[in-house]
Parts: structure tokens; sequence; C-alpha cells
């Protein structure tokens, strides 16, 4: 089912945005969404701080989030909600949730079930490769694995599934 992360509910876990101080540094929780209704959310793992994935969220998978203990997601490449982990069993457990300054970027500290990965590719985490800096103008980026092992076999675990990445 596809839904459009524009038009959820209004949630009544959300305070509006009354003002500056408020949204700072107030006990409030105001996320401000962006114009296609999605927060970014970094998430790392809880006990090495390696950042795993960047995600999105709209108000339905950040209230998912916070009622389950789970991460959800908005899936841009799907566009729909994505709990993370229900098709490979890799769900995050939540040990701890931030939300920046302005309330416009969420961080989730998390304990992925099985083997520890995050990754559809199949690695560990979704920042497997790192970007040579100071090449030549002119020349195309460089890739070089961090990671040089995938964690599992991505076609054993979602067999015939469409790959979620876009071209």
């Amino acid at each position: 089912m596809s839904v459009d992360p524009t038009n959820s509910a209004p949630s009544s876990r959300f305070a509006e945005r009354v003002s500056v101080e408020q949204v700072e540094e107030g006990s409030d929780l105001a996320p401000k969404f962006d114009a296609e209704g999605l927060i970014p959310c970094i998430t790392t793992q809880a006990d090495t701080g390696e950042v795993l994935m960047l995600g999105y969220m709209n108000s339905e998978a950040l209230e998912r989030t916070i009622a389950t203990g789970e991460a959800h997601y908005w899936s841009r490449s799907r566009q729909q909600l994505w709990h993370k982990g229900a098709t490979s069993g890799l769900t995050q457990q939540i040990v701890e949730m931030r939300i920046d300054d302005d309330q416009d970027a969420v961080w989730l500290s998390v304990r992925v079930a099985g083997p520890g990965a995050s990754c559809h590719v199949g690695f560990r985490s979704c920042f497997y490769r790192k970007i040579e800096i100071g090449a030549p103008p002119g020349e195309p980026g460089r890739l070089e694995f961090t990671e040089t092992e995938k964690t599992f076999d991505p076609k054993a675990v979602y067999g015939d599934a469409p790959n979620p990445t876009q071209l």
C-alpha cells in the first residue's frame, strides 16, 4: 500500500511549535518535519557508536518508534512505512533516542537483532565505503571499502524481494 508521508494524521504525541525557547530549551516534543513530511534520522550501534544508517521518518514512523521501542522509518524508495527488520529479522531495538536542538533531526542508538547488520546489501553498516579525499578536480570520486566481508547473504535473507535502491 502506498501512503503519502505528508498525509499522516496530526499527532497528540507532538506539541505544536510555538516559540524558539519552547523548541530549543523546553521539554515538549515538537518535531519539525520537512515539506515532504519527513525528518532525517541517524542510527548508530549502541555498543560501538558506529553509524549504521541514515533514514527518514514521517510522523507515524516517529510515533511507532516511540511507542514500540523498535525503529520504524518512511521508505522513500518504496513510499511506505517501514518497520526495520520486519522482513529480515534484523530489528533495531532502541537503547536511546534523541532529537537535536531545533528538533528537525533524530538520533537513535540501537542494538540490532541477529548478526548485528543493518544494511540490505549485507554489510554491518550502510556506510561501508569511504570517499577518497584530495582527488584532483575533474576526476571521478573514488570509494574504498571499509568493510571487506558481508555480515549476511542478502539473497538468503530477502530472497526475490525487490532491491530498494533506486537509480
